[in-house]
């Protein structure tokens, strides 16, 4: 059965994380991507390449379900190439600084005179205007300038960033929803768009509970740790053997808990009888209840947690998460197998579709793999092709 984006056809020209992470999006769904890189390889592809195999897993992680051809864009003849290609697409995706597209010919203003059906959409650190729009992005930077390393971390504990690249993925994320967009509109009118998007924006986005409380308030928000904003308890308690996350927000909740455990005297306690008292006395609610969960394994409390509807899990480690049954039992663990890597796992897609689901059955291509077929496709005769590689304005790895 084919995905729900079967037929449709991406130019992804981006590199490194959000771009390629927003075009594997695409592919997980069916569109048929097609890598652009230089000669050299995606940068991503020196990082940690001395695995098996060759090959760099970070590159292969954001890369799956891709064609991939190689072109030199800064020579003529390799931007020309790309122009010719993007004739034939339905979505570029692309994410170098401002104007760098412009400058190879390869902007959306002329690329939609070829092909105005053309979604074309532009990943960037800041966007593309404002007083900061040609500078370079890295996720560290958007993570600290949209308030998210203000407010990760305990207080009055030194300035962390996010375990995890987030205003990189969730770039990514928001692009492919753009892109999504765009192309519905594009189908109901035939017109294609511009669609813009940048870290710095995502991260912004992210920063939800802690705007709505500046608005309303004036109050500016810090870390919390693993504590919520708005109720209390909510937050990861150490158990005898290691974490435990509980989650309380609303009284009927909190009733379950005090249920749960037992607990002579919490129940009339008055710093904790309401939503709004155990917001106020969370330092001493939190720490009532530490001593509680010491008590047992986090496994124990599961067991004693679960019976009263109590939200709760175990805090796992990344080495833990693909063993869970429930992370098994929806597929969030694949395997493909790679020509110099051998098996490869990947995360799995995280949304099901009923009629077309989404499956990752391709590995991410050696560099320039498809140059050939992707070329031939576009109408490139065997002499156009030879010349390009012999002039190593493109490139081919079998």
């Amino acid at each position: 059965m084919a995905g729900p984006l079967d037929g449709v056809r991406v130019l992804d020209v981006s590199h490194v994380m959000a771009g390629a992470y927003c075009a594997a999006l695409l592919a997980d769904m069916g569109a048929d991507v097609i890598k652009v890189e230089r000669p050299a390889g995606d940068e991503l592809r020196g990082w940690g390449a001395d695995f098996p195999g060759g090959q760099s897993p970070a590159y292969m992680a954001v890369n799956r379900n891709k064609r991939g051809i190689a072109l030199d864009l800064r020579d003529e003849r390799g931007a020309a190439t790309l122009r010719r290609l993007s004739e034939g697409v339905d979505v570029l995706v692309e994410n170098f600084r401002p104007g760098a597209m412009e400058r190879l010919g390869c902007d959306y203003p002329r690329l939609a005179t070829r092909n105005p059906a053309l979604v074309y959409c532009s990943i960037s650190g800041f966007g593309q205007d404002g007083p900061l729009a040609g500078r370079g992005g890295y996720d560290l930077v958007a993570q600290g300038m949209s308030g998210i390393m203000s407010v990760t971390g305990e207080p009055g504990g030194a300035l962390v960033k996010a375990g995890v690249p987030i205003c990189d993925l969730t770039a990514g994320l928001l692009a492919a929803n753009g892109v999504l967009a765009a192309y519905v509109h594009r189908l109901r009118t035939g017109e294609g768009q511009y669609v813009d998007t940048s870290l710095l924006e995502a991260g912004v986005s992210l920063m939800v509970w802690e705007s709505a409380l500046l608005f309303a308030t004036g109050q500016v928000a810090g870390p919390l740790g693993s504590q919520m904003r708005l109720a209390a308890p909510y937050e990861a308690f150490r158990t005898a053997d290691g974490w435990l996350t509980v989650g309380t927000p609303n009284q009927r909740m909190w009733e379950r808990l005090v249920e749960a455990l037992a607990w002579p005297g919490l129940e009339t306690d008055p710093r904790f009888a309401d939503p709004m008292s155990r917001m106020t006395n969370r330092p001493s609610l939190t720490e009532e209840l530490q001593k509680r969960f010491l008590q047992h394994t986090t496994e124990q409390w599961m067991d004693i947690l679960l019976p009263h509807g109590i939200p709760a899990g175990p805090v796992y480690d990344i080495g833990q998460v693909y063993s869970d049954p429930q992370i098994q039992a929806r597929r969030m663990l694949v395997e493909v197998g790679h020509p110099t890597a051998g098996p490869v796992k990947h995360i799995g897609v995280p949304v099901k579709f009923s009629r077309t689901p989404a499956v990752i059955d391709r590995p991410a291509p050696l560099l320039g793999e498809h140059t050939t077929d992707v070329l031939t496709e576009a109408g490139f005769g065997p002499s156009e092709i030879e010349a390009l590689l012999a002039a190593g304005v493109a490139k081919e790895e079998k």
